[in-house]
């Protein structure tokens, strides 16, 4: 009788961001899970009465990759700050992607990281799919 490989499960991505910014965190999740990869998006993925905080908690760790959305909303949300920190206290990967926010304002905790502006986006997508290529190859 053959063994069973164990399921591996996929690589994935936590996407922090301004809930006025849902529209582009949506279609951000819908390009990043066209390269493979999971996402967790708190608007779509919390349900009715879940513990928002726990649920955000626990999805950041169970997270390979952590992307925020930097807009003039969210850099001043305490949520996506909240959210930033957690990542980096984890060493996750985070990715600042920048929509009308000048390098310069990338908030101290992550302004040594490689940010993208989301007109480079599709360069992201590429190196991400590598990553979960590799992480599932």
């Amino acid at each position: 009788m053959a063994k069973k490989k164990p399921t591996r499960r996929r690589y994935q991505v936590f996407l922090s961001h301004a809930t006025t910014d849902k529209w582009l965190a949506k279609t951000l999740c819908e390009k990043i899970e066209q390269t493979g990869a999971a996402t967790f998006r708190d608007d779509r993925d919390i349900q009715g009465g879940n513990d928002i905080p726990d649920e955000i908690r626990q999805q950041i760790t169970r997270s390979d990759e952590f992307v925020v959305l930097l807009t003039p909303d969210s850099i001043g949300r305490q949520w996506v700050q909240t959210e930033i920190g957690a990542a980096w206290l984890l060493q996750l990967r985070i990715v600042p992607i920048r929509c009308h926010v000048p390098v310069d304002h990338t908030p101290d905790i992550i302004k040594e990281k490689k940010s993208i502006s989301l007109n480079e986006f599709d360069d992201y997508l590429k190196q991400l799919g590598a990553r979960v290529r590799s992480d599932h190859g």
